[in-house]
């Protein structure tokens, strides 16, 4: 994944249990937790037809 220039930090409240699995699945893929939670924010927008808009 790119690294994107403007990036914008937010608080994210998860329970254990859903960090701990995405925890796991990071490691496994070889990412960061911050680096695959944006990798499943992206494949969900892209497959709900909602691509983030590319500025020009």
């Amino acid at each position: 994944m790119a690294k994107e220039k403007n990036v914008k930090s937010f608080v994210l409240r998860i329970d254990s249990d859903t960090m701990e699995a995405i925890e796991k699945w990071a490691a496994d893929e070889f990412r960061s937790v911050n680096g695959q939670i944006l990798y499943i924010l992206d494949q969900a927008l892209k497959k709900n037809g909602r691509p983030p808009r590319k500025k020009p």
